[in-house]
């Protein structure tokens, strides 16, 4: 159950990555009140994670779904250019988040 949770919490960082960038400073309202909504959804469910997954493991698949979400839908939605080095450097990271749940206790 604990994995479940850090990838929806790894989800709603992209979230929050996204709103933030979009909340132009945390002058747009919408934008501003997803990103503290995410952040804290996003928060919560890392730090119950954390109570039964290592933090190393759990921090660095957080950040990993995360990161690789928010380049992803950046790039389906035209705000950051398509390219398939691109796409292989993500699917290098997922990778690793895979290995490192398979490596894991």
């Amino acid at each position: 159950m604990a994995w479940i949770v850090l990838i929806v919490s790894g989800l709603f960082e992209a979230v929050w990555a996204t709103a933030l960038g979009r909340s132009n400073g945390l002058t747009r309202l919408y934008p501003t009140l997803t990103f503290f909504g995410a952040l804290v959804v996003s928060m919560a469910g890392l730090a119950w994670a954390m109570r039964t997954l290592p933090t190393g493991t759990s921090y660095a698949v957080w950040v990993a779904i995360g990161a690789s979400a928010t380049v992803i839908y950046a790039m389906a939605t035209g705000a950051e250019s398509f390219n398939i080095v691109r796409l292989l450097l993500i699917a290098g990271i997922i990778g690793c988040v895979i290995g490192l749940k398979l490596v894991s206790d």
